[in-house]
């Protein structure tokens, strides 16, 4: 889950290299200090190239969508849900909104988890971050966070910098001495994975065993394209788009593959998270896991709070534009959107009671979030689509051929990406989409809209038949949590 930083506040315009630092800055978050165990244990070494490979090229895509809508349709700059309404109907983009909402919380409660299982070295209750001693302990700090907030506390520069640091170190001091480290001989051992399959059919379940994660280590790639107005030049914002986002995935590949020169991948999948850490301390001793996991804590502290505000931002500029209920616009005295904030704590409290019956509550909630972000992602990508077919905005026929390539790839992908999540996770989503339509309903009435257009109504019906599918398969064991 990629942080996100706030571009600098200065009348100025930038140069290429720091308008790239701030793009690779937007990319990477806390996900780059998971990817040993999860990738151990789903595939090999081909398995890694060929995930990393249709990820890259797929988010790269995605990528250039959303500059492309920064660029085309610079009016709606209320954040994703916008290209979703804009293209499709004000039901779904109000289901995009409260889609990225719900995966933002979901998010959050990640890093609640990854922070009581990275400091459970030194206090064993806290378990893998699903104990009751745990939830309590990330319950106190939700709360913690949301008083600050009403307090005035807003993201700061110097918690920017302090989390950016507490980051960056850390993986570029893992990627030096894993690559040091490196034995030809391990990594050969785990080229093919631990069937020893050779075929193509085995290898690409194992490489869709792993797209949950790329899609989280990638969340908040929407955010690099409002760097966009601070380049000094136009054609800086493509580059700084392309060598931002090869530097990043250059260091999310390189995590990943240096890892399998290390250990034995029946090791990496079984290696406590953050499996960085572990990785580390197998090479250099127990110095190395608690140089990563203090890292790990900074960053994810920092990152919570500008995702805690950013959950809040998802439902407070709808509520602004009466896309949601007029409650969720309400100010406190200090200018904290309070009633938005307490609907995102309340969702990641709920999430947190729901690990204690989760039994890998990490991945889970990784998973999850990422699901959740799919619609949202597949809408943009399907509207990008959507004016290149009704030549909306390309009425020169300028760059037409390009951005249509651009925005079917990448619909492709995301589409790809929902059959790799499977059925499950689309259900679960359906448990929480179904009842954000009570929000829907009473923004409507506040207007004195029809609620539902006929073809709204049968999405929402659909809707409800998944919730209901997701509630019985989990009832009777068919999704396991």
């Amino acid at each position: 889950m990629a942080s996100t930083e706030a571009p600098p506040q200065a009348d100025g315009k930038v140069s290429l290299p720091t308008l790239t630092a701030m793009v690779v800055g937007s990319m990477i978050g806390s996900g780059v200090f998971l990817l040993p165990r999860r990738f151990g244990a789903e595939t090999g070494v081909a398995g890694a190239l060929i995930a990393w490979a249709i990820a890259g090229s797929g988010m790269l895509m995605l990528a250039f969508v959303f500059q492309r809508l920064a660029t085309r349709k610079p009016e709606l700059d209320a954040g994703i849900f916008a290209y979703a309404k804009a293209g499709f109907g004000d039901y779904v983009g109000f289901n995009s909104a409260f889609g990225f909402w719900a995966s933002a919380c979901a998010g959050n409660t990640s890093y609640w988890v990854l922070i009581m299982t990275t400091t459970s070295a030194l206090f064993p209750a806290l378990g893998a971050g699903d104990t009751v001693v745990a939830v309590i302990c990330s319950s106190v700090g939700v709360w913690l966070f949301f008083y600050l907030i009403l307090r005035g506390v807003k993201e700061a520069a110097i918690i920017n910098r302090i989390a950016t640091f507490a980051k960056v170190v850390p993986i570029l001091v893992f990627i030096v001495i894993a690559v040091i480290a490196f034995e030809g001989g391990v990594f050969a051992g785990n080229f093919w994975g631990g069937d020893g399959n050779y075929s193509w059919t085995s290898l690409f379940e194992q490489a869709k065993g792993t797209m949950l994660i790329t899609v989280f280590v990638f969340l908040g790639i929407e955010g690099a394209s409002v760097y966009s107005r601070f380049a000094r030049k136009r054609e800086d914002v493509g580059r700084a788009t392309v060598i931002g986002f090869l530097s990043v995935l250059a260091v999310f590949m390189l995590v990943t593959l240096s890892s399998y020169g290390v250990m034995p991948q029946s090791e990496l999948a079984t290696v406590a998270q953050p499996s960085m850490a572990s990785v580390l301390e197998s090479i250099v001793g127990h110095w190395g896991s608690v140089f990563i996991r203090v890292g790990v804590i900074l960053s994810v502290l920092g990152a919570y709070l500008a995702w805690t505000l950013m959950a809040a931002e998802i439902l407070y500029v709808p509520a602004k534009l009466a896309d949601m209920p007029k409650f969720l616009a309400k100010e406190n005295a200090k200018g904290a959107p309070v009633n938005a904030l307490i609907m995102a704590g309340g969702l990641v409290q709920l999430l947190l009671v729901l690990l204690l019956f989760t039994s890998e509550a990490l991945d889970f909630m990784l998973d999850l979030t990422s699901a959740l972000a799919l619609i949202p992602y597949l809408l943009a990508a399907g509207y990008a689509l959507k004016l290149t077919i009704t030549r909306e905005t390309y009425g020169d026929r300028r760059s037409l051929v390009p951005d249509a390539i651009v925005a079917a790839l990448a619909t492709i992908y995301t589409l790809f990406l929902v059959y790799a999540a499977g059925w499950d996770h689309l259900l679960l989503s359906c448990i929480l989409y179904a009842p954000g339509a009570a929000l829907y309903w009473k923004a409507r009435r506040e207007r004195n809209l029809r609620v539902f257009a006929p073809a709204e109504a049968v999405l929402f019906a659909a809707i409800v038949l998944g919730a209901i599918g997701g509630v019985v398969s989990l009832a009777t064991g068919a999704i396991q949590i």
